[in-house]
């Protein structure tokens, strides 16, 4: 019998208030692995409503701040315990590697480690102020509630970046996942609760984007809404959040340049464009889609990246060679094929891929794919494809390649390969990215801030930055002086 998850609401499992329920499907052979609650605007309403009273409760609001690090600590720790558990949940749920899922959940309890550390240091100022008698100083608050909303590219790792700065700060958390990975983050959710957080601390509920996600980007009851997904509906989520004032973080989509100048290490830049674009199948924001490569070294990097891309060993992500899975889902599957015909339509030619490769599991695979004879106006190379295809692109100056890096709406990440220091720190700063990359690429660390330019986003997560997010400014003014006032008419300062 499959297994069935309901939301997590108040530190319980709570049945969906219309009682229905959906599937996730494994990716590489088409199996039912659960079922899951759909959620609505009533079970958005329950989460909030125990978001909120969590809140307000003294178990969490009088909690010190120095015990909120404890409690993220103790969860780090679960997590840990708990990492193969999770790692094979997510590599069921999306296709992703199950190595790889391993590596980032060995990596997570950092995550939370980090703001745990942080948690106690969070703190405002004495300002000074033009008369001795006046003191006058700032503390950091908590919002309240925030909404999280989750893609299903690396569920765990983008819903902790949110979650561990927001209840750090004090604040209370609903969280919406992906309706294609559900089960790691209800897993979380009751690692929690085992932790020692109080009811309605943290909160999941579950169901599709239309439905449960709207209902919790558009509650009256949050106080900001951190999200990651897609430019078109975070453009939404935006306007939602700015017509209630209320605050709003967003990781939106990317077409990331993966640049190599005639003076870079070709073999180790090939690793990197195949690091870049094929490692998760393509399925990141930051993937670098776009290739530019020096003509000097643009044959040499096409051949080393073909041959690589060639000798991938695609299969099921849960066996250990395999070094790619498939496409998350459907959709996802059918959006890369049609963008690579759209690509020949408007005369771009597939050097390798290009097709469903010839692996036996019914799910939905594609081939790396490399496409040459692409200029940087086609679709392939202005759009955000989220699959391994690659568009190899030559050129001949700094100047012409900064320009058709930055010839983009998006701005969330860049790479750029050369051993010539001085043209590494030019190049990074020219680049309107808000992360940038030399002679590596997907780097990432908690402690590391990453802020999303132009169409990719605003807020920043990850890193101290992320805690102000979180919290809000209050300024205090307190008069010493107990003498009468002078002059009601007159502004003090």
């Amino acid at each position: 019998m499959t297994e069935q998850f309901d939301h997590f609401i108040g530190g319980r499992w709570t049945k969906p208030a219309e009682g229905r329920y959906f599937d996730s499907v494994n990716p590489a052979t088409l199996d039912v692995l659960y079922s899951a609650a759909r959620g609505t605007q009533n079970d958005v309403d329950k989460a909030i409503d125990a978001a909120s009273d969590a809140f307000r409760n003294p178990s969490w609001r009088d909690l010190s701040q120095t015990k909120r690090g404890h409690l993220l600590r103790r969860l780090a720790d679960l997590i840990g315990e708990n990492a193969e558990t999770l790692a094979r949940s997510e590599s069921l749920d999306n296709g992703k590697l199950l190595r790889e899922m391993r590596g980032q959940m060995a990596g997570l309890p950092e995550y939370l480690y980090y703001y745990a550390g942080l948690s106690d240091k969070i703190q405002g100022d004495q300002i000074p102020a033009s008369s001795p008698a006046i003191l006058n100083y700032t503390t950091r608050e908590p919002l309240g509630v925030v909404g999280a909303i989750t893609p299903w590219n690396s569920p765990l790792t983008l819903t902790v970046s949110k979650l561990a700065p927001a209840l750090a700060a004090g604040n209370t958390i609903v969280v919406k996942p992906s309706e294609h990975t559900s089960a790691a983050i209800l897993r979380l959710a009751e690692l929690a609760s085992e932790a020692g957080f109080p009811d309605g601390v943290v909160n999941v509920v579950t169901g599709y984007g239309a439905e449960a996600g709207a209902a919790l980007a558009d509650h009256p009851g949050i106080a900001k809404i951190s999200f990651t997904g897609s430019t078109q509906t975070g453009a939404a989520i935006a306007s939602s959040a700015a017509s209630r004032f209320i605050g709003c973080t967003l990781e939106l989509g990317g077409k990331s340049p993966n640049i190599v100048f005639d003076d870079a290490n070709v073999s180790n830049a090939a690793m990197g464009v195949i690091a870049g674009v094929f490692a998760a199948a393509g399925q990141t924001c930051i993937a670098g889609s776009r290739v530019f490569a020096h003509k000097a070294v643009y044959d040499e990097l096409l051949e080393r990246v073909k041959e690589r891309a060639e000798s991938i060993v695609i299969g099921n992500p849960v066996d250990d060679d395999t070094e790619l899975g498939p496409l998350a889902f459907e959709a996802q599957r059918d959006k890369v094929k049609d963008y690579v015909k759209v690509g020949v339509d408007e005369g771009a030619d597939v050097l390798t891929g290009g097709r469903r490769p010839d692996v036996d599991l019914p799910g939905y695979f594609y081939s790396p794919t490399v496409l040459t004879g692409v200029s940087n106006s086609m679709r392939v190379a202005q759009e955000e494809i989220f699959g391994p295809v690659a568009a190899i692109m030559p050129f001949e100056t700094e100047d012409e390649l900064v320009g058709l890096a930055n010839d983009t709406q998006y701005g969330l990440a860049a790479g750029v390969w050369t051993n010539n220091l001085s043209r590494a720190h030019r190049v990074a700063s020219r680049l309107e990215a808000g992360t940038i990359w030399v002679n590596t690429y997907r780097a990432m660390s908690p402690m590391s801030p990453r802020e999303g330019f132009k169409s990719s986003g605003m807020g920043v997560e990850h890193g101290v930055e992320a805690i102000k997010e979180y919290t809000r400014v209050k300024s205090v003014w307190i008069n010493t002086d107990e003498g009468p006032v002078a002059d009601p008419f007159v502004m003090r300062g």
